[in-house]
């Protein structure tokens, strides 16, 4: 299932009351000036990429927001065994079940890592609940790779429970921008960035590790969930995370 696509930018309208086509012959004109749907995330256009005027001031700000990582476990193994096609049909499918995922909740797709993605959530398309609406997206990511995941197993004869997904996810003030001289890269840095990648490195194929602040702004969302400290890399005490 592919997500509802928006006719003009989200995020211009929202944020500056200007209606941008981003589908359809009204939006012919706006791409012959390079404004076209983002690749970050399809409901919002290239102008959101530069962030508005106050970020093309400032370079970079501090936003409160929510960050996603959600990598794909068993990729290096299975490399080893099965063809590079197999292996970029297989990547290539977990992207695409991440992206949709993270769209439909109104997240950005800040970066491909690899065999991993990070995804924002309350930039630039600002969201009250931007937590809880992390939280929905990867147990969405969650439930869309369990089925792709039952395709290749039928397909390609591989073991159930031989590869899956891993997820981590922090809330809080991070700086997002562009970083970076020779080359220059727009995305968010900060403490919120790496608990969330530290959160994902230990989280288990199938499984979906929260902290405390964001166990705390959606504890109604994740009745049932289990705690337990993890000894993240770069961090001194252990860490509190929860399942979701």
């Amino acid at each position: 299932m592919t997500m509802n696509q928006a006719r003009i930018c989200k995020g211009c309208w929202e944020q500056l009351h200007v209606p941008v086509p981003l589908r359809g012959v009204l939006s012919v004109p706006f791409r012959a000036f390079g404004i076209r749907p983002s690749r970050m995330n399809p409901n919002t256009c290239t102008i959101c990429e530069l962030m508005f005027t106050k970020v093309m001031r400032a370079r970079k700000i501090t936003i409160d927001a929510t960050v996603m990582f959600a990598d794909l476990r068993g990729y290096t193994s299975l490399s080893q065994s099965l063809s590079p096609d197999v292996m970029s049909a297989l990547l290539d499918s977990f992207y695409d079940e991440c992206a949709n995922a993270i769209w439909e909740h109104d997240g950005l797709l800040n970066k491909t890592i690899g065999d991993a993605v990070m995804a924002i959530f309350n930039f630039p398309l600002k969201r009250p609940d931007h937590v809880r609406r992390a939280v929905l997206a990867a147990r969405e990511i969650q439930r869309r790779c369990v089925a792709k995941q039952e395709e290749f197993v039928a397909e390609l004869g591989l073991a159930t429970g031989e590869f899956g997904v891993g997820i981590g996810v922090h809330t809080g003030e991070l700086s997002f921008g562009e970083f970076g001289r020779t080359h220059r890269d727009l995305t968010a840095i900060g403490a919120v960035v790496n608990t969330a990648s530290r959160a994902q490195s230990v989280a288990q194929p199938g499984e979906i590790l929260v902290t405390r602040a964001v166990y705390d702004s959606v504890a109604s969302d994740l009745a049932g969930s289990r705690s337990k400290r993890h000894t993240l890399k770069g961090f001194e005490a252990p860490v509190e995370l929860y399942t979701a």
